[in-house]
Parts: C-alpha cells; structure tokens; sequence
C-alpha cells in the first residue's frame, strides 16, 4: 500500500531560487536521459556506447 502526504513549503526568497535551480538541473538530466533512452531504444547509436564502454580497462 502506498501512502501520501502533503505539506506546503514557505521557502525564502533565497530558498526558492536554490530551489528551482535544484529542480531546472533535475528537469535537464531526465530530459537527457529520457532523449538517450529513446535513442537506444530506437536502435540508433546503439553500438557507440557500447563502443566507448568496451574502451575502458574496467569493463573490457
């Protein structure tokens, strides 16, 4: 069972630019991460990133 809770934050005017840079750099990652995945999945470059982590001593 999952559980929920809401609560409302009253950040300072400090805080909540900290705050939405904090989040701006998570939405970037996902985004890219999201793009990357979706390329992959298409079949496109899939093998340059297999490539690259065969050029590396600890996963050759």
């Amino acid at each position: 069972m999952r559980t929920a809770y809401r609560c409302r934050a009253y950040p300072t005017p400090e805080q909540a630019a900290t705050l939405n840079r904090t989040f701006g750099s998570v939405r970037f990652v996902w985004n890219r991460t999201l793009a990357w995945r979706h390329t992959r999945y298409h079949g496109e470059q899939a093998n340059a990133y297999l490539t690259a982590m065969k050029a590396t001593d600890e996963l050759a």
